[in-house]
């Protein structure tokens, strides 16, 4: 059987017509561990620049393609990592940024702290040595600089960001350079000095920009500068932030118009409004879910958006906004072979957490389910970061209701943004402790309210998600039968040494300070581990890292499952597995290919019928 390892890009001379082959990333490795990872087309749409990656690092190359002829130019970019890849609108080149040489081998599996990334601009067509240095912030070497050129492209947005949180602003008018030609590090207008709230550029008229920020408004809105007149006392609201609505994100479209995404208690809300004044103009029906896609420029009338959800794999909408009813059609509809929706049901409840904060959560499972506390419960958690949990669609998960005759149930913790900067705030730093107790609270509601009990209550997370998994399993070995812990982050006293680990700091803070030192190392999974009280004993545990994760560095579950190990080998009541699974050839998720995710899920699959003692049905 051929497995197609990673997604292929095609190209067609229209919208009806005969897709044809643009670029198929399986070709570029025998076992498929090189993926795509970022692309950007030129204004004219003639010249694509992509990332590859290699075996799931965060390094990219990049590369530069001929959209007419399919062939590729000559020059690769490397050292990149946390890019953004931007066009200036004459079509000639890039601005990107780069890293200088790193000590050692750059692979994805060292563990150096990455810094001092730099901006650069490459033009098409020569070496990367040549490559122009724009911008560069010595002063704060763990910054991240994000660049984007405006819809009329004359505006360059540089946005350093020192950590997961708030960005400074600036920007350089290409128009005013001499000869039109970057030669050298750009005159940089200060916009915003302060590390106090994000800013996102989205479109513009003229000198007039848009950009969405959640400064004095922790539910997001959009504001307007004029880049001839930029102080912050003649800022002006065009969206003002919603009471109970957060503004995900925001595009320009149609010349004129604005398309916003709204989340709503987890579920998103599309709109159009205007440019100008921001008036609301539509609201576009959207079923209970999560728009996974968009496509939309402001120099284009249509826009395009996936939609999915626990029960839906993903329906592409068209819309013409040039039209005055803006009504979407169905594009493109993804079906899944043997699945019939009619069969599930989702629901949404809400249920108290230990301080008594309202935490709102999904529940998927089959129709006719009997709540007698048998049911195996597979709990799924995240809560940081500002990352909302919004409803998507897995097959896996779907194995576990279907097969295993399983419940899903996914809870918005604090820390997460599905209720904007508030909710973000209440489970970060000093508040971590509220994240861990929601998932608590999660699980002991599906117990009260009849679905499951705790010897068949399992839980999973990854990443920030891992380390969710690994401290509540620490907190309460007693309530949980088995647990997965996905690349997870699990030494709180030293995490911010590695790669780029140090961008953690505004979610966790550093044990480099005496006070978050001493709130860290209070639920730090790695310094918590002993055996449990009474007659409990830690859940069935499976651990799971890569040993080219760049990211979230595998000395994090190696230290974790050895602790572990030390920790409970003389116990006489730890009959539960202790597991760790290492993939090699793979990173922190992102461009692993599918054969990797397929034996990866069978695994975590296998893992929860033989840890709950399930049987599989047809």
């Amino acid at each position: 059987m051929f497995i197609m390892e990673s997604s292929v890009l095609y190209v067609q001379e229209s919208l009806e017509g005969e897709p044809k082959v643009f670029l198929d990333p399986n070709s570029l490795s025998a076992d498929g561990t090189i993926a795509l990872s970022g692309k950007a087309f030129s204004d004219d749409d003639k010249i694509l620049a992509y990332g590859l990656s290699q075996c799931g690092s965060d390094w990219i190359t990049i590369h530069f393609k001929n959209v007419d002829t399919g062939e590729d130019f000559p020059e690769v970019l490397e050292k990149v990592k946390c890019s953004s890849m931007s066009w200036t609108h004459d079509n000639k080149g890039i601005f990107y940024g780069r890293y200088p040489d790193q000590v050692g081998k750059i692979v994805g599996s060292e563990t150096e702290s990455s810094k001092n990334q730099k901006l650069y601009y490459h033009a098409l067509g020569t070496s990367q040595s040549e490559d122009v240095l724009v911008a560069e912030f010595p002063e704060e070497p763990s910054i991240i600089i994000g660049a984007e050129v405006s819809d009329c492209g004359r505006w360059l947005f540089i946005t350093p960001r020192k950590d997961c949180k708030d960005n400074l602003l600036y920007f350089a008018d290409l128009h005013s350079l001499p000869e039109g030609k970057i030669t050298g590090k750009l005159e940089l207008v200060p916009v915003v000095t302060k590390f106090e709230a994000d800013f996102e550029y989205i479109t513009n008229e003229g000198a007039m920009c848009v950009f969405r920020t959640n400064k004095d408004a922790p539910n997001y809105r959009l504001i307007k500068i004029d880049m001839g007149n930029p102080a912050q006392k003649d800022w002006e609201t065009v969206v003002p932030q919603h009471a109970n609505d957060v503004l995900d994100w925001a595009s320009g479209a149609c010349d004129d118009k604005l398309v916003l995404c709204y989340i709503h208690d987890v579920k998103n809300i599309l709109q159009v409004h205007d440019l100008r004044s921001g008036k609301l103009l539509k609201t576009l029906p959207l079923d209970m879910g999560t728009i996974t896609g968009y496509s939309g420029r402001t120099k284009y009338p249509e826009i395009f958006y996936q939609f999915t959800s626990f029960l839906s794999p993903g329906v592409i909408y068209r819309c013409d906004l040039s039209k005055s009813e803006f009504v979407p059609s169905v594009f493109r509809e993804m079906k899944v072979a043997g699945f019939n929706p009619s069969q599930y049901e989702t629901r949404q409840v809400f249920y108290n957490s230990r301080d008594g904060t309202k935490v709102p959560m999904f529940i998927v499972h089959r129709k006719g389910i009997v709540k007698d506390g048998k049911n195996p419960v597979l709990l799924y958690g995240y809560g940081g970061f500002n990352v909302s949990l919004q409803p998507s669609f897995s097959v896996t998960r779907l194995v576990f209701i279907h097969h295993l005759n399983g419940v899903l149930a996914v809870p918005n913790l604090r820390g997460g943004g599905e209720y904007g900067e508030k909710w973000h705030d209440s489970g970060r730093l000093f508040n971590k402790q509220n994240v861990f107790d929601d998932f608590h609270a999660a699980a002991e509601f599906l117990i009260k309210d009849g679905y499951t009990s705790s010897e068949h209550l399992s839980i999973q997370g990854g990443s920030n998600g891992g380390l969710l998994v690994a401290a509540c399993i620490n907190q309460r070995p007693d309530l949980y039968k088995a647990a997965v812990a996905q690349v997870g982050v699990l030494d709180m006293l030293r995490f911010h040494k590695f790669t780029i680990g140090c961008l953690w700091v505004s979610d966790y803070g550093s044990s480099d300070d005496p006070k978050h030192f001493n709130y860290l190392l209070k639920y730090s999974p790695l310094h918590n581990i002993k055996e449990p009280e009474g007659d409990a004993q830690y859940p069935a545990t499976l651990l799971m890292t890569a040993d080219h994760d760049d990211r979230v560095v595998p000395l994090h579950s190696l230290k974790f499952v050895a602790t572990l190990q030390h920790a409970l080998k003389n116990s006489n009541k730890q009959t539960n597995p202790i597991l760790i699974r290492v993939e090699t050839k793979a990173g922190h998720g992102n461009g692993k290919p599918t054969a990797k995710v397929i034996e990866e899920s069978t695994d975590v699959l296998c893992f929860l019928q033989l840890t709950l003692g399930l049987k599989f049905k047809d």
